[in-house]
């Protein structure tokens, strides 16, 4: 484990500069200035890089402020949640969606694609390897962060009531309906049962890694 303070501050800036640019490309502005992407509240992908840019911040604040070499303390259970949202992010993109039927192969080089499927995901997870001290993951941990992907799941659907179910309303430039903007929550097409299943099965997989990276935290720690 790293616990240079000069080391930290350059790969978390490194890291919020990269967000801060992903920030605005998944608003839109690279593709046309005058046009906002309103709807980038609803992607999954969004919101759990939004979730590790913020502690990342919170991150390097707290570096800049200290005087001497340590490991970074900051909000170790944001840190934690933040990470398994980010690798859901980053597996089921790059193995499910990237190759995806209908999807335009050239949308997956898009600066803000890379950066938010890719490079931002395996830096925080380097960061919680390289600057975080080993044996801190509390065994709740694993299961407390299963509240992330389910709390997006329930915005959805409230969001699907509020819009009455109607998935005519599409999301700007694609034939995805803004209610499901993914497939595994499409009742129309996946079912109620459908889509419990997948939220069943992406939340098993959630706690399994979770605990996977409770291992990994312990063992380093005895090496």
């Amino acid at each position: 484990m790293i616990k240079s303070r000069t080391t930290q501050l350059i790969f978390q800036t490194v890291y919020c500069t990269l967000g801060l640019v992903g920030s605005i490309a998944c608003l839109g502005i690279f593709d046309n200035v005058n046009l906002f992407r309103w709807d980038f509240y609803v992607y999954f992908t969004n919101i759990s890089n939004f979730l590790c840019i913020g502690v990342m911040l919170a991150a390097l604040i707290q570096t800049a402020r200290k005087k001497e070499d340590s490991y970074v303390t900051t909000a170790p259970a944001l840190k934690f949640i933040g990470m398994l949202g980010i690798l859901l992010t980053f597996l089921v993109f790059n193995l499910m969606l990237a190759g995806a039927d209908g999807r335009d192969p050239l949308a997956n080089w898009r600066v803000g694609s890379i950066l938010f499927h890719v490079v931002l995901p395996v830096m925080y997870i380097a960061d919680w390897f390289l600057f975080y001290e080993r044996k801190k993951v509390k065994w709740y941990y694993p299961v407390a962060s299963i509240a992330f992907p389910l709390v997006y799941v329930i915005f959805l659907l409230i969001q699907a009531i509020i819009l009455k179910f109607d998935s005519s309303i599409l999301i700007p430039t694609t034939t995805t309906p803004l209610i499901y903007p993914y497939f595994f929550v499409n009742l129309d097409k996946q079912g109620v049962s459908g889509v419990l299943m997948w939220v069943g099965i992406l939340s098993v997989a959630f706690v399994i890694v979770g605990f996977v990276f409770f291992g990994i935290d312990n063992i380093l720690k005895k090496n």
